[in-house]
């Protein structure tokens, strides 16, 4: 049961509580003079609805019903009850025995028939009051008990998460830190030896110091997208700055051409305009572009490669198809790059295929839809 729930059906409780400390209020009067006096009755129903008012529950409540009770005794005495336990509740004990005394004591001299001391021992005339305030001491207790608990768990929540995140800090610092020691020393090596072989280009081949220009310029960059990757992994507030993390649409026709000059046909498509597309989605497609063209080198070498780009709306979709081509035993993957893929774009609310299109083709397709078409759809289940 919610907390809305149990508040909703506690007002139901106190309600029919009071309701029913009013009949017996109309009951003992009844008892007593032997027929319903009307102030008795009004004062009862005046008293029921103030306690049931949770503005008027103090002072107006305590004072009214003090009053009440003082003033026509024994037919009023639950009423004072509920309003003895409501100031318990509260932490009002002494405003609470102060209410008891003074309905007592001015009701001591009234001189009614339906006197609380009029056929009455002194003990069952104490009875109910105290019993109200100890029960109102009691449940008050527990309730700011069971609070104070309450609070003590959001706490303990709070200090777990904040361990969590202290502890995922201090791994991504790890990682970033075991990433610079095992590829910025490698990286760096490439560029250098392949940087002092460019120097040496009009002794070699064209196609062999066109590539070697290729392999430097791509080790450079991926020097500084190591950095930039470090950076966010040591301070995630960090805002990365390179175009590895953040590519425009220019960036896919760079990679094409990157992919051309290493030797591989590709015929890039593209519809509608980068702009029409979140950027989350661009870098989205850049990364997926990537992969495919890395795949089909590594398992279709040699066979032409088509991408087609369509940024919407309503939808961001990238298609890359290849036919089957000769693999290279020479490259060693590791084997997550769908999965990190098929994350990402699930991550954005959309889908990604991969696999046979026939005639022993390969095809890698993705969409993703934009926020407003999610806004209006709902999400995918």
């Amino acid at each position: 049961m919610s907390s809305r729930e149990s508040r909703r059906w506690a007002a139901y409780g106190r309600g029919a509580l009071v309701a029913l400390c009013v009949l017996s209020a109309a009951l003992n009067d009844v008892s007593v003079v032997g027929r319903y006096l009307v102030p008795v009755v009004t004062a009862a129903l005046v008293c029921g609805a103030a306690l049931l008012v949770p503005r008027l529950r103090w002072p107006v409540s305590p004072l009214l019903v003090t009053v009440a009770t003082a003033w026509w005794g024994w037919p009023l005495l639950p009423l004072l009850a509920v309003a003895l336990f409501d100031l318990a509740v509260d932490r009002r004990a002494r405003v609470a025995v102060g209410c008891a005394v003074a309905a007592l004591g001015a009701n001591l001299l009234s001189y009614r028939a339906t006197s609380l001391w009029t056929g009455q021992s002194y003990a069952s005339t104490l009875l109910l009051p105290v019993l109200a305030v100890l029960l109102g001491l009691w449940l008050g207790s527990r309730r700011r008990l069971v609070q104070a608990l309450a609070a003590d768990v959001e706490h303990l929540r709070i200090e777990s998460q904040l361990r969590e995140e202290a502890a995922r800090i201090t791994e991504r610092s790890r990682i970033a830190a075991e990433m610079h020691d095992v590829l910025a020393h490698r990286l760096s090596l490439i560029a250098l030896h392949s940087g002092v072989l460019t120097t040496k280009s009009d002794t070699l081949p064209a196609p062999v110091a066109e590539r070697l220009g290729l392999l430097r310029t791509t080790s450079v960059e991926a020097l500084a997208d190591l950095r930039d990757v470090l950076g966010v992994l040591r301070d995630p507030d960090a805002t990365p700055t390179s175009a590895a993390l953040t590519p425009m649409v220019r960036e896919v026709e760079e990679l094409a051409d990157e992919a051309r000059a290493a030797g591989q046909h590709i015929e890039l498509t593209t519809d509608g305009l980068p702009e029409q597309a979140p950027t989350t989605h661009r870098l989205a497609l850049y990364r997926i572009v990537q992969e495919a063209l890395t795949n089909a080198r590594k398992h279709a070498d040699g066979a032409p490669v088509t991408v087609r780009i369509d940024y919407g709306p309503p939808a961001t979709l990238v298609e890359v198809t290849n036919p089957s081509g000769t693999p290279r035993t020479d490259t060693v993957g590791s084997g997550y790059g769908l999965v990190g893929l098929r994350e990402r774009v699930t991550t954005l609310g959309g889908h990604l295929n991969a696999g046979p299109a026939g005639a022993g083709a390969w095809r890698l397709a993705a969409r993703i839809p934009h926020p407003a078409a999610i806004e209006q759809n709902g999400p995918r289940a």
